[in-house]
């Protein structure tokens, strides 16, 4: 089966994808996988703020803002 994968930031408002890969290092990381967002998660995009950054995705039913540079580095496919 072929993967659609695409980057968090560009999941559009209402959709639900499952985490599939995270690209980032470091401290960054750590953070990510302290929220939750690691592989087989489901993560829907809520809502944008007005100047379109952060993003409000919930993740394990909490609603975490994350900015589009660290939601760049979250590969998804789609549901």
């Amino acid at each position: 089966m072929k993967e659609n994968l695409i980057a968090l930031k560009n999941l559009p408002i209402g959709r639900t994808a499952i985490i599939k890969y995270l690209s980032s290092n470091g401290a960054i990381r750590r953070r990510m996988l302290d929220l939750g967002l690691i592989s087989g998660t489901v993560v829907e995009a809520m809502h944008k703020s007005p100047s379109g950054d952060p993003t409000a995705y919930n993740i394990r039913g909490a609603v975490i803002a994350l900015r589009s540079e660290e939601a760049g580095k979250i590969l998804v496919e789609l549901n």
